[in-house]
């Protein structure tokens, strides 16, 4: 099996090389070429034809995200972006990259190494198993649906992975201030989740923020776990819902993992939830989706056919975790449809 053909675009020649003698330790990467801005890059991308690209944020001569929306309707390619803590990094998802990973500082050689290693040659490698098919929108503004079931105590629990950001804003947007609160597990980097809550809050109907403890689950609201090293569970007070965020260690390799979130789901809302199992790479999030539907929940799981990565969804599905496996687009609309039956 041949490697996977890297390229790496970034205008630091020491954190460049630091890549790529990184990168090239593991035999599954190959580093093919390397590029300072995006038009060496795009010279790159035609004479060696890689599998991979990874690509910091801030370039000279041309942005990383006007690169990729200038890149991706011509050249369709796996990215991985590699930025600091900023906001910028929703646009570059927005505008096709896979995933993304956060820049650690460069002063530290030993932690930059291990961010390699341990970080960024996993992501690569998910990238490198993608549908670039299935980054660009696919989802259509549909009808408003209605709830006909008010008053009953539900709630909505999602979670994903790789693809998962625009997935999850995909199907949120779509739904009105009438939704049972939801909870969401989406695998990031600490303080990103924080500036995805409020790209979420400023682009949707219902109200978003970053998950603190004692947050109430509340109709039209949604609460994102934090990135970092806790996990979010539901609790059940005094006839309702609130969330509690606690340290503790990586559950399948994550931490919040989307597992703890979905197995407190089912112990405290049973057949009042609904659960939603979205595009990821790996297995988390499919044991504890089971469990739901065991407890009583209704389930949906993203199909293939629209996963950047069919990975978390077809675990869960292989399972018997997922009542329904649905396209993107029929999300939404079979949300509704089931919550009016509960």
């Amino acid at each position: 099996m041949r490697p996977i053909r890297v390229l790496v675009v970034e205008d630091s020649i020491v954190f460049r090389e630091l890549l790529v003698q990184n990168l090239n330790r593991d035999p599954a990467i190959q580093v093919v070429a390397t590029a300072k801005d995006p038009f060496e890059a795009r010279d790159a991308i035609l004479a060696y034809k890689p599998d991979v690209m990874t690509l910091d944020v801030e370039l000279p001569r041309m942005s990383g995200i006007e690169f990729l929306r200038k890149l991706m309707p011509q050249y369709p390619l796996p990215v991985v972006v590699i930025s600091s803590l900023s906001d910028k990094v929703f646009d570059a998802l927005n505008a096709g990259a896979v995933d993304f990973v956060a820049k650690p500082s460069v002063s530290n050689r030993m932690q930059l190494e291990d961010f390699i290693r341990n970080e960024l040659l996993v992501k690569i490698k998910i990238a490198s198993t993608a549908k670039i098919s299935n980054i660009k929108k696919v989802v259509m503004a549909q009808e408003q649906q209605q709830l006909s079931v008010k008053g009953k105590n539900l709630l909505v629990a999602i979670g994903a992975s790789t693809g998962g950001t625009e997935a999850i804003f995909s199907v949120v947007k779509e739904y009105g201030t009438d939704i049972p609160g939801i909870v969401v597990v989406q695998h990031m980097p600490p303080g990103f989740t924080a500036m995805y809550a409020k790209r979420l809050n400023d682009q949707c109907r219902i109200q978003v923020k970053e998950a603190q403890t004692g947050d109430r689950v509340m109709p039209g609201h949604m609460l994102i776990a934090p990135g970092g090293d806790m996990h979010m569970q539901l609790v059940k007070v005094n006839g309702g819902y609130q969330v509690e965020i606690k340290k503790g260690p990586k559950v399948n390799g994550h931490c919040p993992s989307v597992d703890v979130l979905f197995d407190s789901v089912a112990r405290s809302a049973g057949s009042n939830a609904l659960g939603i199992i979205l595009t990821g790479m790996g297995g988390d999030g499919a044991k504890g989706l089971l469990a739901m539907r065991r407890a009583g929940a209704r389930t949906i799981g993203q199909d293939e056919s629209t996963c950047v990565v069919y990975g978390m969804p077809k675990v869960a599905y292989d399972l018997g975790a997922v009542e329904y496996q649905e396209k993107l687009t029929d999300i939404p609309g079979r949300t509704y449809a089931l919550l009016n039956k509960m």
